[in-house]
This record gives structure tokens, C-alpha cells and sequence, in this order.
């Protein structure tokens, strides 16, 4: 960079306080075109776009110190928060002024966080308590990186400042979790993710502006110092939470006030001058609020101290005696409406106006709040509103503090406000829309995070009941929070766009979007239970209804949880009867939907599929071009060719269905499910068939939707790391998903058993006591006390055992008997199976056991596990290895350990290996 001038350095210093050209220019003595030439040429060496920017990059990089010859100035008085104190708490609000005073109250709410891991900073609004809670948080953060402090209190902490003020009440926990880019991870809750995150490390949270949402704070904070023992929390509010082991630090009137006044007055007017006997009096009669010191201070430039002592004669007699409101907030209320009072008609029409918006806005916001201005005028205005401080610019959005804009909100009249609240809903519902055709673009998300305070609440104002404006907003909301993963509100907005729709039919179509979003959290009870809703509000259209019925028929095969296991087929059976009797002939969609349905319900048994029906579902599927209803029919043919015991056509039709899922797009409800399940059962079939690279490398899929859920890709590489030899790596995996499913409570999820089950074998193999302890975990998992109660957890768990057993005879001292449990094993193994994708592992591994066991009936074993082999490369190696033990034959011994190697079973192949047949 080129070398700065003194001059230039002066203009820098001067630019960096915020202080205009004329300004500049007074203090400096120079005139307004060199200042504005300085400007220039620092804006080229610096590289910035503008004076804000410029602006902002000094303050990144060095402290601010405070201006000479304040009033009263103290070591306190100049102090502001360097970004180097923000590397650990995330989303500290930027300041680009001083902090003035507190230095009391600071030590105090450090001394409290010391003491107690919830700290709740109290005062009237405009007192300061954001800044306070921010300087704090940064304090510790910068202790923590010196090596100062004690280290207790939330020092090294990592962390987050959450603001709630645009948060509405049920949205709290979404707000802390996206403040620490924490997003849901379904089947587990978000306040689940929440816990989970921060039960370890430690963590300071800021949560500021609790007063609108106590209870729920509350709530949330008493659970979070219950569960998570390194978490420190920091709350700003009105009111105290009422959480038993509560600080609170009430935070009185500034006790620097002159030097807060003095500072932001010499901010606006280099020359100010003033008493200290006229400081103090304004200080006094502003009651030290600081946001009441800054609003005055503002105005100094064009009252004097002696007209502003004058302003606020007056309007304090006006406003004095109001009722229901302490002195303090009196004396706010006061300052505000006064410089509500100085703005001129149209300025004070569009504050008020603006304060619908809880979140900020940007200029078109502001426009269209005010259809009878032009958008040059607005501008206009918003920019002598920036400049009288009600207002805050940042970046290219606008927001009126919560205080002022409590006030400026009081100001509209109830016509006024039904006109506000009019315009906001169609600025909401355009905007919203807008946002969801950019979805297949890459820059949607910063811009919905900015204004979806907004869009929720510009919702929640409006009522059920047929509203297009309200439909159009909460159905874009729903497609919206779902491309944001944000499932469960994804399927409260579709509720609520079905309850503002015009027509039954149009319902229906919302909450079938609904169903579609419950699937990705795999809740399918409640999906089933919107489809069925949908079905009875699209009686004016078979097709549409016919679609609902067959989709419900679908789901409770396809996905059984909870209830739905106790769904009676006879029930089923009933709904795909009048799905076909309503539906219209000639629709290609609704005929594949109906194929499906059928071949689902012709399996005879949840989780099964009638093969020649699933056949001719994909054969009508292919008819209709539409590849969510191809993907749809081939997991049906999938999982009948499975439970058929051909396991390499299921993989044929897994491989087919991610070719077909690759292109859609991801933030769409309709295709979701589809996308979701391939994703899944492509490693899965993967496994079946024994093909350990192809599963390894399904591990890290791109774009893999769910791909980091610890319940769904922790399982996937416990299995395929037992499989493939990677013993250390399959240990750590399993502590972390066992650990993690307590902590969590223990929730339903049987598909993880069999991931114990593999655990539990590579234990077994290791030989280190653990085995029975991680079957035990795998029944667990199963919800079950008997194997005979899990049908899915018995190829895997046979599978552990005869593969164990095995093991031990082979490296244990020759006292150890394989045949003590191997008559159980051995028939348990060639028994009916619930679920065949680890058949083959369970009959090839026992055939083995059987050899070495001396049990009888071998040949007829081995025979017997042939055709499972034949659809899986590690059970047929398995099986020659078997036969070469019998045999005693080294070159099919040598042969099966090739095989064991060309899969990446590196164990199988070293253990088969060192074998040594009579």
C-alpha cells in the first residue's frame, strides 16, 4: 500500500470518528474540497468502496482512544471493544463508538458471572444493557487470550450473542441454535442438537432483550445449566428470569454520564464546549440513561447546551406525571418524543410507519411501507432519519432500536396501523416470493436470514381463513424454511398456508407439502395423519384425493414408526380402495402413485413389497416421466427383490434410484423423501452385497442430505469400518454414537442396533472383554430384551456372534471349545430372517463356525449357504475360506484370501492368512 501522509493520517483519524467533511475541514483548517481530496486518495490506498468502509477497517485495527480535553475524561472514559476481543463469540454486535463509563458496573456482572453460571443484567429500556453484556463478552474473550483472569465465568469460552428482539415466542431455541450454526438434524429435535452441542467445551451465551420472552428463556436456560455444565449464560432484560440460581445485576444510571455526553457531543461538534455545572444539569434532567444522553447530544450542534436545556424544560413539563411507567422511562419517552417532535411531517410519517418491521429493512422495505412516496423520497428520508439518530444504518438496511421503535409504533393511529399492517403483509408475501424463485442460485440464504424475522411476523399477524396475500406468504415461508433445514417450521408454515387457502383442493396441495417435510424428520405418524386430512379437504377433485389416500397407503409400509405398526391392514386396505374408486383415469402420475400403493400393499407385511406388483408400479412410474415416482417404484422392487433374498438386484435398483435422484433439487419438499431414502439405502445395498469399496466410498457422497446426522452416517461407517478392518476408527465411531444417544435420551431409533451388533464383533475380534457389553447396547438400541422381539437386529447379530466364536477357536489356546454355543448359533443362523441385507454375513460366518466346531451335517451347511453367498462377495469368500478349512486344501485357503483382499477386507484377509489347515 502507498505511504500515508501526516495530513492524510489526520483525515484518517478524523474519517474513523465519523466526523463529516465541513467537519473535517473546521478542525483540520483546510478546505472541504482538500478534505474531500485526502478522502479520495485514502479510499484508493486503502482499497475500500466508501468512507463507512474506511471507516470500519481503522476500527478493525486499532483501539480508539478517547478525545483530549473531555470535561471529566478518566482512563474509562475512551475505552472501546477491539475486534481481536471477538474471536470466540460469535455475532457481537459492532460499535463504532466508545465506552463510556460503567467501569462498576462492568467489574460487577464480571464479579456475578464468577459466582453464578446465569447472570441476568436488569434496567428500564435505553439503559445500556446491550453494551454492558457485549463489552463483558468481549472482556472475557480477551482475559482468555492473554492468559488473564481466573478462567472462570465464561473466560475461554466459546459462545454467541443472541439478540431476540425480532425472535417470537416458540422460536428462542431456533434462535441460539442459528446464532452458533446449529441447524436440525432429524430424527433429533433442534433444542436436542442444541443440548448436544453444548455439552461440550465451554460456552458463554448472551441471550439480550429477554423481556418479551421470559418464560421461554427461562425455560430454555434452566435446561441448558441442568444438562450443560460448562455453559455460562449472560441475559439482558426488563424483568428477571426466575430461574432458581439467578444473579441479577440492576443496572442504575450511568455514573459518567458527563463524559458519555461530552464525548458523543464533541462527536457531532469538534468545538463543543460546555461547564461542568451545565453538564451535570442535562445530565441530571436526562436521568443518565445513555440512550437519552446520546439522543440529546445529537442535537448540540444546532441548540447549544443553552437551547437544549430549553428543549428540555419544555418537554419534560409536557410529558411529566404519565402513568404506569417509572420516572426513568418517563424521562426517555420524553427524549424521544422530542426528537419526534423535531422531525417535520413527512419524516415523522414514515418513522412511525416503519416501525412495523421488528428485523430491519432495507430501502424497498422502507418503500413499501409508503406506496404515496417514491422510492427517491424514502431514500431521502431514511437518510435525515439516519442523520437525526433515530434510525440505524448498517450496511444497507436500516433499524430503529426496540426502544424507539416501541414509540414510534405507539404514534399510528388504528387506521394507520390496519395500513401498516397491510402493506407489510404484501411487502412480506413479495418479498418471500421473490426469495423462493432464487433458490436454484447460491446467494438466497443471507438475504432470507435478514428479513425472516419479518416474514414470520408480517404472518403471524394475519388469522385462519381463506387470505391470498397470507396463502401465497406462508406457502413461499414453508418452501423457504425447508431449504434453510428448517423442517419443523417448514411443516407449521404449509399448516398454516392450508389454513389461509381458498379452496379445499388448494389445501390439500399444502398439506401434502407439509406430509413431504415431516418425512425428511422422519416423522411419518404425522405425515400420515396430513395426508389423511388432505385426502377429506380434496373431495372436489378425485385425483388430488386419490393422490392423498395412495401417499398415506404408502407411507405406513414404507416407513412403520410408532403407530404406524399397529395400522390394520384392513384399514389400508380401505383407503387404497377409494383411492382407486376416485380416481380419474388417464392421469399418468396418479396411475404410478396407485401401482406403488399396490405393490406396497400386496407384500402381505409392513417394510415388503409384492414383486410383480412393484414391477409394474415401475413400469407405470417410467410411463409418467417423473423421476421422484421412478425412485419411488424401484424401492418398492428394491425391497421386495431384498426380502426375496436377491440382494444384487436390490443394489441394481439402489444405483439406478441415485442416478435418478442426482439432478433434483434439493430444497424441494415434493422430491425430499426420494432423495433422503436413496441416499440411505445406496450404502446400505452397497453392504448387502458385500461391496466394501463402493461402501466406503458412499461414505463421503456429496450433496448427501442427512450426511452428517450422527444417527444416520455413524452406523454407516461403524459397519462398513468392522467390515473393512479399520478397527480403531469403527471403536471411535461407536463411542461417539453411544454416547451421544444417551445423552440424548435414548430415543427410537432401531436402525442403529445392527451398527452395535458390528461394533460388539470387532470387540470380539480384539478379544479385549467388551463383546457381550456392545450385544447388550445392540438390544438396546433394538428396544427389545430378546433377540426374537427385534427381526431386524438377527442377521447382524448371528452375524457377531458366529463370526467371534470363530475367531477365538482360531487364535485361542486349544482348550477353548467353539461348540459350547455353536448348536444355537448354527440354527438361529439358518432360520427365517425379518430382514435378509445381512443374511449373508449371518449364513456364511455360521456354515464356518459349523466346520470348525465339528458339528454335523457340514456339507449340507455349506450347500445350504451357497445361494446367499452367491449375492455377497464377502460371505462367498467367507464360505470358500469355510470349504478350504474342511477340505484342507492351501490353494482354495490362498483363494479365499485374495477374495477377502480384492474388497478391502484387510482383516479377513490377514486372519485367513494365518490359517493353518490339516
Amino acid at each position: 500500500m502507498d505511504e500515508v501522509s501526516a495530513r492524510e493520517a489526520e483525515v484518517l483519524e478524523a474519517v474513523a470518528d465519523h466526523r463529516s467533511n465541513a467537519q473535517i475541514a473546521r478542525a483540520l483548517h483546510i478546505s472541504v474540497r482538500t478534505v474531500e481530496s485526502h478522502v479520495s486518495s485514502l479510499l484508493r490506498k486503502y482499497g475500500v468502496a466508501d468512507r463507512r468502509e474506511l471507516a470500519d477497517l481503522v476500527a478493525a485495527r486499532a483501539e480508539v482512544t478517547p478525545s483530549a480535553g473531555s470535561a471529566q475524561s478518566t482512563p474509562q472514559a475512551g475505552r472501546a471493544e477491539p475486534a481481536s476481543a471477538r474471536p470466540a463469540i460469535t455475532g457481537l454486535p459492532a460499535t463504532r463508538t466508545t465506552f463510556v463509563g460503567r467501569a462498576h458496573d462492568t467489574s460487577a456482572v464480571r464479579d456475578a458471572l464468577e459466582r453464578s453460571r446465569l447472570v441476568t443484567i436488569l434496567g428500564p429500556g435505553g439503559m445500556g444493557k446491550t453494551r454492558l453484556a457485549a463489552v463483558v463478552a468481549a472482556d472475557l474473550t480477551t482475559a482468555a487470550a492473554s492468559g488473564a483472569g481466573s478462567g472462570g465465568g465464561g473466560a475461554g469460552a466459546s459462545g454467541a450473542f443472541v439478540d431476540l428482539v425480532p425472535v417470537r415466542g416458540g422460536l428462542v431455541v431456533r434462535a441460539v441454535a442459528s446464532a452458533l450454526g446449529l441447524s436440525e438434524r432429524p430424527p433429533q429435535s433442534l433444542e436436542e442438537v442444541l443440548v448436544e452441542q453444548l455439552q461440550s467445551g465451554r460456552w458463554l451465551l448472551v441471550l439480550d432483550n429477554c423481556e418479551h420472552l421470559v418464560d421461554e428463556v427461562a425455560e430454555l436456560a434452566e435446561r441448558l445449566l441442568r444438562t450443560c455444565p460448562e455453559v455460562t449464560i449472560l441475559a439482558t432484560s426488563r424483568e428477571r428470569l426466575g430461574v432458581p440460581a439467578e444473579t441479577t445485576v440492576v443496572l442504575p444510571p450511568l455514573d459518567a454520564a458527563t463524559e458519555l455526553f461530552a464525548d458523543r457531543a464533541r462527536a457531532v461538534d469538534p468545538s463543543f464546549t460546555a461547564t461542568d455545572e451545565d453538564l451535570t444539569e442535562i445530565c441530571e434532567r436526562l436521568d443518565g440513561m445513555p440512550l437519552a444522553i446520546e439522543l440529546a447530544a445529537a442535537r448540540i450542534g444546532s441548540l447549544g447546551a443553552d437551547g437544549l436545556r430549553a428543549a428540555l424544560d419544555d418537554r419534560l413539563r409536557l410529558l411529566a406525571g404519565g402513568r404506569g411507567m417509572d420516572a426513568r422511562h418517563r424521562s426517555l419517552t420524553a427524549v424521544i418524543n422530542w426528537s419526534h417532535d423535531l422531525l417535520d411531517v413527512h419524516e415523522r410519517l414514515l418513522f412511525r410507519r416503519l416501525a412495523i418491521y421488528v428485523g430491519g429493512f432495507d430501502l424497498d422495505a422502507a418503500t413499501a411501507t409508503s406506496p404515496d412516496l417514491t422510492r427517491g423520497e424514502v431514500a431521502d428520508l431514511l437518510g435525515r432519519l439516519t442523520d437525526k439518530t433515530l434510525i440505524v444504518r448498517r450496511g444497507s438496511r436500516w433499524q430503529l432500536l426496540e426502544t424507539i421503535r416501541e414509540f414510534a409504533r405507539d404514534q399510528l393511529t388504528p387506521d394507520e396501523l390496519t395500513a401498516a399492517q397491510s402493506h407489510y403483509l404484501n411487502w412480506a408475501a413479495t418479498t418471500a416470493t421473490h426469495l423462493e424463485s432464487q433458490l436454484d442460485s447460491a446467494d438466497w440464504q443471507t438475504p432470507y436470514d435478514e428479513v425472516v424475522a419479518d416474514l414470520r411476523a408480517a404472518l403471524g399477524a394475519t388469522g385462519p381463513g381463506p387470505d391470498a396475500t397470507a396463502h401465497r406468504l406462508a406457502r413461499a415461508l414453508g418452501h423457504l424454511a425447508f431449504a434453510r433445514r428448517e423442517f419443523v417450521e417448514s411443516v407449521a408454515h404449509y399448516r398454516a398456508a392450508a389454513e389461509r387457502a381458498e379452496d379445499g383442493v388448494a389445501a390439500a396441495l399444502d398439506l401434502r407439502s407439509a406430509a413431504d417435510a415431516t418425512l425428511a424428520i422422519s416423522d411419518a405418524e404425522t405425515g400420515v395423519e396430513l395426508l389423511l386430512d388432505a385426502a377429506d379437504r380434496a373431495v372436489a377433485d378425485g385425483n388430488v384425493r386419490a393422490t392423498m389416500l395412495a401417499l398415506a397407503v404408502i407411507a405406513v409400509n414404507r416407513y412403520p414408526t410408532g403407530t404406524l405398526y399397529a395400522v390394520p391392514s384392513e384399514r389400508t386396505e380401505q383407503l387404497l380402495t377409494d383411492a382407486f374408486a376416485g380416481a380419474r383415469p388417464g392421469d399418468s402420475q396418479v396411475t404410478a402413485l396407485l401401482a406403488t400403493a399396490k405393490a406396497w400393499e400386496g407384500g402381505g407385511r409392513r417394510i415388503d413389497a409384492d414383486p410383480k406388483l412393484a414391477q409394474e408400479a415401475v413400469d407405470a412410474a417410467r410411463r409418467s416421466g417423473d423421476p421422484v415416482l421412478i425412485a419411488g417404484a424401484l424401492d418398492a422392487l428394491s425391497v421386495a427383490a431384498a426380502n426375496g433374498g436377491r440382494l444384487r438386484d436390490a443394489r441394481s435398483y439402489a444405483v439406478e434410484r441415485m442416478r435418478l435422484v442426482g439432478p433434483l433439487p434439493r430444497h424441494e419438499p415434493y422430491a425430499a423423501a426420494e432423495i433422503i431414502d436413496a441416499f440411505h439405502v445406496t450404502p446400505t445395498t452397497a453392504t448387502a452385497v458385500g461391496d466394501l469399496p463402493a461402501a466406503f466410498a458412499a461414505l463421503s457422497m456429496p450433496d448427501d442430505p442427512v450426511g452428517d446426522h450422527p444417527y444416520i452416517s455413524l452406523p454407516r461407517r461403524i459397519r462398513v469400518c468392522a467390515l473393512t478392518g479399520r478397527f480403531d476408527a469403527c471403536i471411535e465411531y461407536a463411542d461417539a454414537l453411544w454416547d451421544r444417544w444417551q445423552r440424548a435420551g435414548a430415543p427410537p431409533i432401531e436402525w442403529m442396533a445392527s451398527a452395535m451388533s458390528a461394533a460388539a464383533m470387532v470387540h470380539g475380534l480384539r478379544d479385549d472383554g467388551l463383546f457381550d457389553t456392545w450385544q447388550q447396547r445392540a438390544l438396546e438400541a433394538a428396544r427389545c430384551d430378546d433377540l426374537d422381539d427385534a427381526p431386524w437386529l438377527v442377521a447382524p447379530y448371528l452375524f457377531a456372534e458366529a463370526r467371534v466364536a470363530t475367531h477365538l477357536a482360531d487364535t485361542r489356546s486349544a482348550d477353548y471349545r467353539a461348540d459350547d454355543r455353536a448348536d444355537e448359533i448354527v440354527r438361529r443362523a439358518f432360520g427365517e430372517f425379518g430382514e435378509h441385507w445381512w443374511a449373508p454375513y449371518a449364513q456364511a460366518s455360521a456354515a464356518e463356525l459349523a466346520v470348525v466346531a465339528g458339528l454335523l451335517g457340514v456339507p449340507e451347511l455349506l450347500a445350504a449357504a451357497a445361494p446367499a453367498a452367491a449375492e455377497n462377495d464377502w460371505a462367498a469368500a467367507c464360505l470358500a475360506r469355510a470349504a478350504a478349512r474342511l477340505s484342507g486344501d492351501h490353494e482354495a485357503l490362498t483363494a479365499a484370501a485374495e477374495a477377502f483382499g480384492r474388497i478391502d477386507a484387510s482383516f479377513e484377509r490377514e486372519a485367513t492368512l494365518a490359517l493353518k489347515v490339516p
